[in-house]
């Protein structure tokens, strides 16, 4: 049924547009994905997965992008995931690159964007998650929160905007992932060498702690593809070294000639199972590395937690395949 929507309906319609659809049908409607999931699983839940002191109702969660702004938060839990993560957040509010700047690339089946980091800021997005956290249900999400760059902050004061963005939302963060990967924002990429990341993780651990004193919130920082082996195992080395909870692997790939942009899904399969293998090989068995890129299948998402990811994330998939598949993935890897 949804495969025949996507086909008549969505893909006819802009890309961006339809994520906006898609983000308000979770809004307003994620309690029908509930009951269809209570209806065809009945009362088992499947069993749940720890990690960083946390438990997660299944393995698979949502990568950030879909709900920059922590819009759809519950309703996108009632669609099966095991956790969701908002964002990208910025310390300031920003519009974004020009449009267009979304693009489906449907011969394999991946997305393409360059949205530039558009998010209503911190301040908006914490007023938002604290109205979400204040109900039973919005407290059950596993909610992980990504925040970047604003695009006019200058390098050398990144440090102090991911620390503003880290003071206001730790306290509705069950963790933080530090996205220093996309290639949206001019020069954010560059953040990446161990020399750049350093002040940034540091920064945000002391803000995060400072925030919120009951808990220590996990912390994590997520790389991308495009990073040289060596480059790799400098942020392995780093992570192990500040004691951080855990690595995200891997946000969209600029290794392609399809325009503007990063392109995720398929794509980026095979180097998302490249980093995440070599990333356990580098940091140990017990650091978290949340596998993110192509999972279309479930033997792709087996394939990554065979590498040695502890968590997975799907976001192009899940727009491929629709509400009910992510549930199913969940359920099915559980069984395993």
């Amino acid at each position: 049924m949804y495969r025949a929507f996507y086909d008549h309906v969505l893909s006819r319609v802009d890309a961006e547009r339809a994520h906006r659809f898609g983000v308000l049908s979770f809004r307003y409607g994620g309690w029908v994905f509930r009951l269809a999931r209570k209806a065809r699983r009945g009362s088992s839940p499947a069993p749940a997965v720890q990690a960083m002191g946390i438990e997660f109702p299944g393995v698979v969660g949502l990568a950030a992008g879909m709900d920059k702004n922590a819009e759809a938060v519950v309703g996108l839990a009632d669609a099966g995931f095991g956790f969701i993560e908002i964002g990208t957040v910025t310390a300031l509010g920003q519009p974004g690159n020009d449009k267009p700047r979304s693009w489906r690339e449907t011969d394999v089946r991946g997305l393409r964007n360059r949205m530039g980091f558009n998010n209503d800021g911190a301040d908006d997005v914490a007023a938002r998650l604290a109205e979400t956290r204040a109900t039973p249900r919005g407290r059950a999400v596993v909610l992980g929160i990504n925040i970047g760059k604003t695009k006019v902050t200058p390098a050398d004061e990144a440090a102090s905007d991911y620390a503003y963005s880290a003071t206001k939302l730790a306290p509705y963060a069950d963790y933080l992932v530090v996205n220093v990967s996309s290639p949206n924002t001019p020069g954010l990429r560059d953040l990446q060498s161990a020399e750049s990341l350093r002040p940034i993780l540091t920064a945000v651990r002391e803000a995060a702690n400072a925030a919120v004193t009951d808990r220590q919130v996990p912390l994590l920082v997520k790389i991308a593809p495009d990073l040289a082996d060596e480059d790799v195992d400098a942020v392995a080395d780093l992570a192990v070294e500040l004691g951080l909870d855990g690595i995200t692997a891997t946000n969209t790939t600029i290794n392609h000639a399809r325009g503007p942009g990063g392109l995720s899904g398929p794509p980026v399969k095979e180097r998302a199972v490249e980093v995440v293998s070599r990333l356990r090989e580098r940091v140990g068995p017990e650091m978290v590395i949340i596998g993110v890129g192509g999972i279309e299948t479930t033997a792709d998402a087996q394939r990554l937690l065979d590498a040695g990811a502890t968590l997975l994330q799907t976001y192009t998939g899940f727009v491929y395949n629709g509400p009910g598949w992510v549930a199913r993935m969940n359920a099915e890897l559980a069984a395993d």
